[in-house]
């Protein structure tokens, strides 16, 4: 039994009307209006206003469902009995107006919508939203000057798993993922006159134990050294035997930046997703360069968009020796190539 208290037009509150429901949980568009003549004794004005306000909202949300991945179905069809359950319970604590039930339904797209995004091991955004956001800024933002694009590798990663078993690698996993969202920012390295759009960080999972992230404002590319090494230091830092009493060693990452220097937007809006892709496969290599040497080191290359082609800039002598110096010899008979 639920407490319903309707509205009039003069804004008064009509003593509450006590009703039962049956039958099944409202789950489409007709089945809601149905539920909503049924179950909320509103007089005919406040109704139709109130199936208006739904209609609107599904319409303005109809082509973000249409465009939903596999996973924001799936998380729909497991939580949306939920999700109803909490309107019924909203409805019951309290007044019904068409202005929350707006809000609850545009949280609901907004919860389902991260959720599609989000690699659920991880919690960092899954590879393909962080390609769309990584061609949307390439293809618009007119802000910024450098942004760098960073693919990381846990060295010798298969070691761990296949020696200590999966539920450790999964820990190494989710720890070395906290420590790059924690650590690669670069709000607290370059000085701003307030904060914009382009100064947020994006953090993804690329795969397997492999992450990538994107900066998107940076004042100059060897920023770019500053902010991955911090984050390098900070995993061989980490003492490792909180997450698993055997990893006595130290677990360490390989780590590929390429910075663009983003110069005029028309030179890049018309090949952003090219230059997306091209930017990532720079930083892959980048990194496995750094892996097949056996050493812990930051591998950093500045480049810009010339006639609709990536290509690499000069780096002076001493700026390349301090971004691809050496910073710890890995023993590559404990760890592997």
């Amino acid at each position: 039994m639920w407490n319903v208290r309707p509205l009039v037009p003069d804004g008064n509150l009509m003593q509450p009307k006590r009703f039962a429901s049956s039958g099944p949980q409202p789950r489409t568009r007709n089945q809601l209006i149905a539920w909503v003549r049924e179950h909320c004794p509103l007089s005919s004005h406040l109704e139709a206003e109130l199936l208006d306000a739904i209609e609107a909202v599904f319409t303005r949300h109809e082509k973000l469902w249409e465009e939903s991945k596999r996973e924001a179905i799936q998380a729909l069809s497991r939580g949306f009995s939920d999700k109803m359950a909490r309107v019924r319970t909203e409805l019951s604590a309290k007044d019904a107006t068409i202005s929350s039930i707006s809000h609850y339904f545009e949280a609901l797209v907004a919860d389902l919508t991260d959720l599609s995004h989000r690699d659920p091991k991880t919690r960092l955004m899954n590879l393909d939203h962080f390609f769309e956001q990584l061609e949307s800024f390439l293809a618009l933002e007119q802000r910024c000057r450098w942004c760098a694009v960073g693919l990381v590798d846990i060295t010798g990663f298969k070691l761990y798993n296949d020696g200590l078993g999966h539920a450790v690698g999964d820990r190494i996993i989710a720890r070395v993922a906290h420590l790059l969202r924690e650590q690669v920012r670069s709000s607290d390295v370059i000085a701003r006159e307030g904060h914009s759009a382009c100064a947020n960080e994006l953090h993804a999972r690329f795969g397997g134990d492999e992450f990538c992230f994107m900066i998107r404002d940076l004042a100059e590319y060897g920023q770019a050294y500053t902010i991955g090494d911090r984050f390098r230091e900070a995993v061989e830092q980490y003492d490792w035997t909180m997450e698993d009493s055997r990893l006595a060693q130290a677990v360490r990452v390989d780590v590929g930046v390429v910075c663009l220097w983003l110069g005029r937007v028309a030179q890049r809006h018309s090949i952003a997703r090219r230059l997306s892709i091209d930017l990532m496969a720079r930083a892959d290599k980048l990194m496995y360069d750094a892996k097949h040497e056996h050493v812990s080191r930051i591998h950093l290359l500045p480049t810009r968009v010339q006639q609709g082609e990536l290509v690499e800039m000069p780096m002076p002598d001493a700026e390349r020796r301090t971004a691809n110096a050496t910073t710890r010899s890995v023993d590559d008979r404990s760890l592997g190539s």
